[in-house]
């Protein structure tokens, strides 16, 4: 989550040098050159229809177009209200979970779910613009919908750890998405000069080696070891490290209005995802009042 954290900044600082199609696309090229060795490794497993169907979901959900939507959110809002908005991941998750594998909903769920989907709504419209942050209301909803994507791809990924290994799920989204942006890295280059940066290249490297290869496939490998709503919470971890390292990284600050609403987004999935047990004494309180 630390490392998912940083993408924010690496992705806010990249960009600033290059244009987003091409650091994505970079992006997905260090992260592939670093699998070609697996590719012997790979060619052993079986693959029925299926398999290929949900593979080929998984990489459409990310990279291609979690991608498309994170990168055109953090143009537009600030690294920090943007890893705030991934707080409502596990929140997503849980809602395809109750539609798709038909789990119930406890009125707890539905409140913390209201009281989070509120903090964002509002963390949105508190948000001032900026030269780093021009549209921030436009940006927050794009990262959201960056979100359903994740949610999406954790439901899919989950049910490909059961047959395939972390690695080669990893593998497969960085194969893909260098296939898939090439055009739109193509296009972005020959409408906008291109001048070389060093510092916008090491963070593109930064990007895909470190932060694809290493942040998705320890989450894969997670998703082979515990539920994925489960692994799934521990994104509210991002919030909490996108600010810090906003904060010394690019100075980046939010009000004290926008961190009562992000705290709403915070409490709110809290409530969402943690069973909370009622002792029958202050339960024979509260229902006789």
């Amino acid at each position: 989550m630390f490392i998912w954290a940083s993408t924010f900044i690496g992705l806010k600082s990249a960009m600033e040098h290059y244009g987003p199609y091409t650091v994505i696309f970079g992006r997905m090229v260090f992260a592939a050159l670093c699998f070609i060795f697996f590719i012997k490794q790979f060619l052993k497993y079986d693959f029925t229809k299926k398999d290929i169907g949900y593979i080929l979901l998984l990489a459409l959900f990310e990279p291609c177009l979690y991608f498309i939507f994170e990168a055109k959110a953090l143009q537009l809002t600030t690294a920090s209200q943007a890893g705030m908005i991934t707080s409502l991941m596990p929140l997503l998750t849980s809602i395809a979970a109750i539609f798709i594998l038909k789990e119930l909903v406890s009125k707890q769920f539905i409140f913390g779910s209201f009281l989070a989907v509120f903090g964002a709504v509002w963390l949105s419209l508190e948000a001032t613009s900026s030269l780093s942050a021009p549209n921030p209301m436009l940006g927050n909803f794009l990262e959201f919908l960056a979100m359903c994507c994740a949610a999406g791809y954790t439901i899919v990924a989950k049910h490909l750890t059961y047959k395939f290994s972390a690695i080669f799920l990893t593998a497969i989204q960085a194969f893909v998405g260098v296939i898939f942006f090439i055009p739109f890295a193509a296009y972005e280059l020959s409408v906008t000069p291109f001048v070389f940066s060093l510092e916008g290249l090491l963070w593109t490297m930064y990007l895909g080696v470190f932060a694809t290869l290493g942040g998705y496939a320890l989450y894969n490998f997670a998703l082979t070891k515990i539920d994925a709503s489960k692994a799934s919470i521990f994104i509210n971890l991002i919030p909490v490290f996108t600010l810090i390292l906003a904060y010394f990284i690019l100075n980046e600050r939010l009000t004290y209005v926008e961190i009562f609403a992000s705290f709403i987004i915070l409490f709110g999935v809290f409530i969402s995802q943690v069973k909370i047990v009622i002792p029958k004494t202050i339960y024979k309180i509260f229902k006789a009042i």
